[in-house]
């Protein structure tokens, strides 16, 4: 199941140079991740300094 960034996002961008697969990008208001690529391995969840990075 991949990752989903909730609204504790600070929008630093950490998260979206630690995935192995490019599957973050910058949205309005947040960071998001793209289920279709997502591989699930946590990379991401690991880089976010809010924790704003969890499981579905």
């Amino acid at each position: 199941m991949p990752r989903v960034i909730n609204d504790e996002c600070i929008k630093c961008g950490n998260c979206e140079s630690q995935c192995p697969v490019s599957a973050i990008s910058e949205g309005a208001d947040k960071y998001e991740i793209n289920a279709d690529e997502c591989i699930d391995c946590g990379a991401c969840e690991g880089g976010c300094p809010v924790g704003a990075i969890s499981e579905k």
